[in-house]
């Protein structure tokens, strides 16, 4: 009995050669390795995501691309020829969709890196990386690690008719609702009737979106005001 299951797990070894065919059922295996550890690196994602970014097909997304690689590692094997014949046939993909946040592109290689030990047959390698990182990103996660304890900066973009100082209009009444403020971007827009300003706002401690839309209405004669109330990440 004893031998049986060592003959039956012996896929499982972190030293498998991979000089061999793989048969239908570690195949099957492999892939399986994959998806649940993709899944759970999904469900990790999810749980530890901040922000209002936050993409379903994001993460159906890593389970694919974790699945696909593991069949990629698969196919390629020890052949070093198929392995540049399979760079060749990808160099014509591009990709355009822009990664905002720097972990997702982390939790990007991660599900490749899990996949490719699966592919490979290092199971165990998998399993055990996906536990332990998965583990490191909720201990991350939970402890608030390298948390900013400050109130966190936001954007400001205000419209000014034409007349008003850019530098120095909503001095006074910035000061009345921010901890602290500076001037990002000025620019001109409609054809130059307008002046626009980005500023870089700390609000001070439970400030309300529609107070500072008011307060900044009475200055600017009613023209448009955005205030980003979520966090200092859009892009300018």
């Amino acid at each position: 009995m004893d031998q049986l299951i060592k003959d039956s797990l012996l896929f499982l070894k972190s030293n498998a050669e991979q000089t061999t065919s793989l048969t239908i059922w570690e195949l099957i295996f492999a892939l399986s390795s994959s998806l649940f550890c993709s899944i759970f690196i999904g469900w990790v994602y999810r749980a530890t995501h901040r922000g209002v970014g936050y993409s379903q097909s994001y993460v159906h997304s890593l389970v694919l691309t974790s699945l696909v690689t593991t069949v990629i590692m698969i196919v390629i094997g020890s052949n070093i020829a198929r392995a540049f014949s399979l760079v060749g046939a990808l160099s014509i993909i591009r990709f355009r969709n822009a990664i905002k946040e720097t972990r997702d592109v982390g939790f990007i290689f991660f599900a490749m890196g899990v996949a490719m030990a699966n592919g490979t047959r290092f199971h165990g390698v998998a399993i055990v990386a996906t536990v332990y990182i998965a583990g490191t990103m909720l201990f991350l996660f939970f402890t608030n690690y390298a948390g900013n304890q400050q109130n966190r900066e936001r954007l400001l973009r205000v419209q000014l008719p034409p007349g008003l100082d850019p530098s120095t209009a909503l001095d006074e009444t910035l000061s009345d609702l921010f901890e602290s403020f500076s001037i990002v971007l000025v620019e001109s827009i409609r054809q130059g009737m307008l002046t626009e300003v980005l500023y870089s706002v700390r609000p001070k401690a439970n400030l309300a979106p529609t107070q500072v839309i008011d307060e900044i209405s009475k200055v600017n004669s009613n023209l448009k005001v955005s205030y980003n109330y979520a966090m200092h990440t859009d892009d300018i």
